[in-house]
C-alpha cells in the first residue's frame, strides 16, 4: 500500500464535515466531531471508526502454517478456522519489526496490520519461504470499527444478522446488500469492540447503514485523534510510537503476544533469556503527569539526576479528567507510585497500565 493511501471513503468523509489527517500511511478522518465528544461516545455508547490505515494479505498454499508457525511470536498451530490471535514478527536479536493479528481461515490465514507495515511484514515473510509452497498475496479489504458497550447490537442492526458469542479475534464470513464482508471480534479502544471488513465497493453502503442506526445507539463518527486518546486510557501500544525495532516485546508488555510453549521461531531466544531472567531493563509505563498539557513524544524523564526514561504518547484522558502519557522508564523507576520528573521540571507519577478498564471502575 503506497504512502499516504486514501481511504475509499475520503471524499464521502469530507462532505460530511470530517478533517482528514495521515494516520499510518492512510488518508483518514482526523475527526468529525469534537475528539473528546467522540472519545466519550465509545466509553458511553458506542462510536464508528474508518479503519483504513489497517492493511490485510493473506497467506497460503501448502506449507503456509508451518512456515507462519516458525516466524511469529505466538502458537497458530492450535487455530481453527474462525479463530485468531496477536503476534509479533521478530529480527534475529529479539527485535519488533511488525506487530500483526492473525486469523485462520479455510483457505489459509488473513493477517491484519497498519497499512505502512503491510509491504515490510510481506517482504520479512518472503525471505523465509525457500523450498515451501507458500504464496503471499495483498488483500483489498478495508475496515469499520464499531467500538464501544453499545457496539454489538449496532452491528446486529446494521448487517441485519445475529452474532454468536464471539471471544478476541473470533471472526466469521457474512455478506451485506450483495457485498461479502467478515466480521471480526477486536477491540482497539478497551471497550468491546467489532471490525467488518469489506472491499472498497461496500464501504459505503456498510458506513451509511451503521449512521442510519446512529440515533438509536448514541453513536458517532470517530476519527483517528480520538482513537489515539482511547487507546492511551488502555494502554494499547502503537507501532511507530511504543513498538519498533529497538523494543523487544517483553519491554513493551506483550504477553499476549508470545507463547512459551511453541517450541523456536524467530528472535525466541533472545525473548526466552529476557523471561528467564525475570526483568527487562527497560519497561513501558503509564504516567500521571501534573500538567493540563500533555507532554511531547521524545521528552525525557529523570529522576535523581539521572535520565531514566522517554514518554512515546500522551493525551488529555476526556474519562479521567487527567493528563496521561506512556513512557519507557529504567526498571528501578517502573513502579507504580514512582515519582519522575521532566526536565521542563513538571512533575510525573508512574500508574499501571491500564489507566481505563472497562471491567472495573476506571481508576489511577
Amino acid at each position: 500500500m503506497p504512502d499516504a493511501f486514501k481511504s475509499p471513503l475520503a471524499d464521502y468523509h469530507v462532505s460530511q464535515g470530517a478533517v482528514l489527517t495521515e494516520y499510518h500511511g492512510a488518508s483518514v478522518p482526523g475527526r468529525f466531531t469534537a475528539p473528546a465528544a467522540e472519545h466519550r461516545a465509545v466509553r458511553a455508547t458506542s462510536g464508528l471508526f474508518d479503519f483504513s490505515f489497517r492493511a490485510k494479505f493473506r497467506m497460503k498454499g501448502r506449507d503456509h502454517a508451518r512456515l507462519l508457525q516458525r516466524l511469529v511470536s505466538n502458537d497458530i498451530k492450535k487455530l481453527s478456522p474462525g479463530q485468531g490471535t496477536y503476534a509479533t514478527l521478530l529480527s534475529t536479536q529479539g527485535h519488533i519489526l511488525v506487530d500483526l493479528r492473525l486469523y485462520c481461515a479455510e483457505d489459509g490465514f488473513l493477517i491484519d496490520t497498519d497499512a505502512d507495515l503491510r509491504e515490510k511484514a510481506m517482504q520479512s515473510l518472503r525471505r523465509y519461504i525457500i523450498a515451501d509452497q507458500v504464496e503471499i498475496e495483498p488483500l483489498d479489504l478495508y475496515g469499520l470499527a464499531f467500538q464501544g458497550p453499545q457496539a454489538r447490537p449496532l452491528l446486529e442492526k446494521t448487517l441485519h444478522i445475529d452474532l454468536p458469542p464471539m471471544q478476541e479475534f473470533d471472526h466469521l464470513a457474512s455478506n451485506y446488500a450483495g457485498f461479502p464482508v467478515r466480521v471480526v471480534c477486536a477491540s482497539s479502544t478497551g471497550e468491546e469492540g467489532y471490525e467488518v471488513w469489506v472491499g472498497a465497493g461496500g464501504m459505503e453502503a456498510v458506513w451509511g447503514a451503521a449512521c442510519g442506526q446512529a440515533p438509536t445507539y448514541d453513536m458517532l463518527p470517530c476519527g483517528c485523534e480520538a482513537l489515539e486518546s482511547l487507546r492511551i486510557e488502555a494502554g494499547i501500544p502503537r507501532y511507530g510510537q511504543e513498538l519498533g525495532e529497538d523494543v523487544i516485546p517483553l519491554e513493551a508488555g506483550l504477553w499476549n503476544a508470545l507463547s512459551f510453549n511453541k517450541g523456536c521461531y524467530v528472535g525466541q531466544e533472545i525473548v526466552e533469556r529476557a523471561r528467564s531472567r525475570g526483568h527487562v531493563n527497560w519497561k513501558l509505563t503509564g504516567l500521571i503527569v501534573n500538567a493540563a498539557e500533555a507532554p511531547q513524544p521524545g521528552e525525557k524523564l529523570v529522576a535523581g539526576g539521572k535520565e531514566v526514561g522517554e514518554v512515546t504518547s500522551s493525551c488529555v484522558s476526556p474519562t479521567l479528567g487527567k493528563t496521561l502519557a506512556l513512557a519507557y522508564v529504567r526498571r528501578e523507576v517502573s513502579e507504580p507510585g514512582a515519582p519522575l520528573a521532566f526536565v521542563s521540571g513538571v512533575t510525573a507519577e508512574v500508574a499501571a497500565l491500564p489507566f481505563y478498564q472497562r471491567t472495573l471502575a476506571a481508576s489511577v
